[in-house]
């Protein structure tokens, strides 16, 4: 296993992107073949992107054939009666790990979890099957400090309005990458509706050690209806 210190060192202050396709319509996406995500990871790599976050086995295996960049690998996937979909199960963070993810990103919130550990089994039974680091997903200053003291490699503000608990922003949650960063000693990566490089270039300002962003850069379907949204509003 690549120490996580060096996986880690390559992605700071840089861009990562998260090449997946709309998770909300997976089925009518039609960049929601491995073959496609696997071409935008070239070309962002091209870009000067720094890494990828990739979602599912098929997709990560594509990506990693395609670019040598680190992989930070999720497997989103509903369970009943549960709102936790970002690995959820130490079962699919082994499949991401075996498609060839170097980091492996897991659902850290507060939530009820479908295993049931604690956050510090959670993390530590992850990285024993894995072998690979665990990244944390959390959605409040809390989650993140709760986190960081169960052992996550880094912490990412990814989920912050995408819980019922969480500030419900229009704009990423920068308060939240300013806490944090001011507090915790392991990397904040800022992920989460960063949709300018101005905001980007303001998260790492508040003290993130690397800025994710996805739908800005890889999703055209969502680009394009922002700009039809904007001319039919001013029509």
């Amino acid at each position: 296993m690549q120490p996580s210190g060096d996986l880690l060192q390559q992605l700071h202050h840089g861009l990562i992107v998260s090449c997946q396709p709309d998770f909300a319509e997976p089925a009518q996406d039609p960049m929601n073949r491995p073959e496609i995500m696997a071409a935008l990871a070239q070309a962002v790599a091209l870009g000067g992107a720094v890494g990828i976050r990739a979602d599912g086995p098929a997709h990560i295996a594509a990506i990693r054939a395609a670019v040598t960049l680190p992989i930070i690998g999720i497997y989103k996937h509903d369970l009943p009666g549960y709102t936790v979909r970002i690995t959820p199960t130490v079962e699919l963070a082994v499949q991401v790990a075996r498609a060839g993810a170097d980091l492996i990103a897991v659902d850290a919130t507060a939530r009820p979890h479908p295993e049931g550990q604690d956050m510090a089994d959670w993390i530590q039974q992850v990285r024993a099957a894995t072998g690979k680091p665990v990244l944390a997903d959390i959605s409040t200053y809390e989650e993140g400090i709760a986190a960081a003291a169960a052992g996550a490699d880094a912490v990412l503000t990814t989920l912050s309005g995408y819980t019922d608990y969480s500030p419900q922003e229009e704009e990423p949650d920068f308060d939240l990458i300013v806490r944090l960063a001011g507090t915790l000693h392991v990397p904040v990566i800022a992920e989460g509706r960063i949709n300018t490089p101005a905001q980007a270039a303001r998260a790492l300002a508040c003290g993130a050690w690397a800025v994710t962003v996805g739908s800005a850069i890889t999703r055209p379907r969502t680009i394009a209806a922002r700009f039809a949204q904007a001319l039919r509003s001013g029509a």
